[in-house]
């Protein structure tokens, strides 16, 4: 067995032996679903070709500013992006990670960067996901009157897509007519409802508490903005005070084997491992994350 496959091994005993699976995703899980990550400018031109034309960069269009100087262009970009998400299905990965979970005693969590809502639509629990960011199926109002937040179902954006246009209204605040935007925090945003995502925190720290050998599955997270990185070393920090574990951590799996056939994106596995797990106490250095 050469040094690959026995990494694909240990981590795949790695995932049997724990009780709970927690899935922490960025923008890169998304891709083989057909997803732009939007991975610098040059990503982000690369699907909005209109934008690139116009000047105007990822942080400008995903600025919470926009909606308040001009709300309609504000809307052309998100309302594709509500668009392309809602027609888009959730590719093999989602199903595999579902079916792993499935076996563990106490079941599993997700934490996601992604505002798509693509492991909802996957199958995943309602309850047992935590979007840091917010969600695109959800509205606030831009100013916002209160901290009210409602689903986006009823808004069905007409966007001309090679021009990037609009060609229907934007949506309206129920309570007091303003604009409304989705409800995912953006950049330079002082607007952001956050009670929705709150919950979701407090819902899935509840229950990282009360796991002792949970594994870590991180995709498609980016150093950029290294928010599920972050997420996925500090995420131990309560079970191994418990259990005196060692953190573990594998990159690189990007065998099939562990993942969908096509995947492009490389997966790291985290895990708290106890000392007797192997004779020489410890396991062997792998590649980290």
């Amino acid at each position: 067995m050469n040094e690959h496959d026995l990494l694909i091994e240990q981590a795949a005993q790695i995932v049997r032996d724990a009780d709970a699976i927690v899935i922490a995703a960025g923008a890169g899980m998304g891709v083989d679903s057909g997803l732009p990550d939007f991975r610098g400018n040059s990503g982000f031109w690369e699907a909005y070709p209109a934008l690139a034309a116009a000047g105007i960069d990822f942080q400008a269009a995903a600025s919470a500013d926009s909606f308040v100087s001009d709300p309609v262009q504000a809307w052309e970009f998100y309302g594709h992006r509500l668009a392309l998400y809602r027609r888009t299905v959730p590719h093999a990965g989602f199903a595999l990670l579902r079916n792993w979970a499935g076996t563990k005693a106490l079941s599993y969590s997700v934490f996601t960067s992604n505002v798509d809502g693509q492991f909802q639509r996957a199958g995943f629990g309602t309850d047992l996901v935590h979007e840091c960011h917010g969600s695109i199926h959800h509205l606030q109002c831009t100013r916002p009157c209160s901290d009210a937040i409602w689903a986006a179902d009823d808004f069905l954006p007409v966007v001309y897509e090679q021009a990037c246009r609009l060609i229907c209204d934007v949506p309206r605040c129920p309570h007091c007519g303003a604009v409304a935007r989705p409800n995912i925090l953006m950049f330079d945003d002082w607007s952001w409802v956050s009670k929705r995502a709150d919950a979701q925190r407090a819902c899935q720290q509840k229950w990282v508490e009360a796991v002792s050998r949970p594994v870590v599955i991180e995709i498609g997270a980016g150093k950029a903005i290294p928010t599920v990185r972050h997420f996925s070393q500090g995420s131990f920090s309560g079970a191994a005070a418990r259990s005196s574990g060692l953190i573990h951590s594998i990159s690189g799996l990007d065998d099939p084997r562990m993942w969908a056939s096509n995947c492009r994106h490389r997966m790291h596995l985290h895990c708290l491992v106890s000392p007797n797990l192997s004779p020489s106490g410890k396991f062997c250095p792998l590649v980290t994350a």
